[in-house]
C-alpha cells in the first residue's frame, strides 16, 4: 500500500500501478481510478515574487529584474501576466534605481542635492535597499 491520496475519491488505499512519462503511476483500491502524484516544482519565495512586481511596476525591466533578483525573467513575466500587473501609463519621469548598502543609503540621503527636484522610494532587498527615483525627462 501507498500513502498518496487518491483525487477522485480522496481514499488512502492505493496501490503502485507503474511508471508514466517518468512518474510513478498509483491506481485506488476504492474507485480503480489510475492518477499520477504531482510533480514537485522549484517554488520561489513570495518575496521575490513580490519585489519582481513592485519593480515592474516602477518601470524596471524584465531582464534587469532578472539580474538584481537572480530569477528569470520568464518567471517574472508569467507573474506579471497571472496577477494581471498593468504598468501606469507613460509620463514625463524616468525611473532609475541604485542598490545601496545601509552606510552608503545614510550617505546619500545626507546630501541635500540628492532629496530635491524628483520623487522616490527605498524598498529593502534582501541585505541591501533599492532606491528608485523618478526624474523628469529633459527636452534640451
Amino acid at each position: 500500500m501507498s500513502s498518496s491520496k487518491c483525487p477522485k475519491c480522496e481514499n488512502t488505499e492505493t496501490v503502485r500501478n507503474g511508471v508514466v512519462g517518468g512518474r510513478q503511476r498509483f491506481r485506488c483500491k476504492n474507485c480503480d481510478y489510475n492518477f499520477t502524484v504531482q510533480k514537485v516544482g522549484k517554488g520561489i519565495d513570495t518575496y521575490y515574487v513580490i519585489k519582481a512586481l513592485q519593480l515592474y511596476i516602477e518601470g524596471v525591466s524584465f531582464r534587469e529584474i532578472e539580474r538584481l533578483l537572480g530569477v528569470s525573467h520568464v518567471s517574472v513575466m508569467n507573474w506579471v501576466k497571472k496577477y494581471q500587473i498593468r504598468v501606469p501609463a507613460k509620463n514625463s519621469y524616468h525611473p532609475t534605481y541604485k542598490i545601496l548598502n545601509q552606510s552608503e543609503l545614510a550617505a546619500y540621503f545626507s546630501n541635500r542635492d540628492n532629496v530635491t527636484g524628483a520623487g522616490m522610494i527605498v524598498t529593502e532587498l534582501g541585505d541591501k535597499f533599492m532606491l528608485i527615483k523618478w526624474e523628469r525627462f529633459r527636452s534640451d
